[in-house]
């Protein structure tokens, strides 16, 4: 597939929205809205007693308050990881020493074009957070047990973190 047109109908700081067109070698077409994103770091911290680290925020979309991984978007000119490295620290004031790719992933790869990145962050130091502004965020150490418990019983519902959890205790 060969994308053929591509017009850009929204842009925000977050994203853009483009209306495009693709066509392959043997002439069929087809038409998506397509939400452009940059890509996004998700952090794993494991500390030496292999409990993880979460993030309780409100999220608008999903109209609730919701346990996760840390996440954040890739800046212009940063790579994944540095990405990782910063969004780690404003969320949760945590630096880390080590740092693993553990998968990457598209989430909704019928209309978003978003890759998120999970990376296991070891051998942590603790620090003061420094959310966004528009950002009210709490932390929380969670065992293997407890997170194993808590996707099982859909009080983890976020995918990027049930995607890292299963990676992380895979065999």
């Amino acid at each position: 597939m060969k994308i053929t047109s591509s017009k850009e109908v929204y842009r925000c700081g977050l994203f853009q929205v483009t209306e495009d067109e693709a066509e392959d070698k043997t002439g069929w077409k087809m038409q998506r809205s397509v939400v452009r994103h940059s890509g996004s770091a998700v952090m794993m911290a494991v500390d030496e007693k292999s409990r993880v680290l979460l993030v309780r925020q409100y999220r608008l979309p999903a109209n609730q308050s919701l346990w996760e991984l840390p996440a954040g978007k890739t800046d212009e000119g940063e790579t994944v990881q540095q990405a990782a490295k910063r969004e780690l620290i404003e969320e949760t004031g945590v630096r880390a020493k080590k740092w693993k790719k553990l998968v990457s992933f598209f989430p909704s790869p019928g209309y978003v074009e978003e890759k998120m990145t999970i990376f296991l962050a070891t051998e942590l130091t603790h620090g003061e957070a420094q959310p966004m502004e528009d950002e009210r965020i709490e932390t929380r150490w969670f065992t293997k047990k407890e997170l194993r418990d808590m996707i099982a019983s859909n009080k983890i519902v976020d995918a990027k973190t049930m995607v890292g959890f299963l990676y992380w205790t895979r065999p």
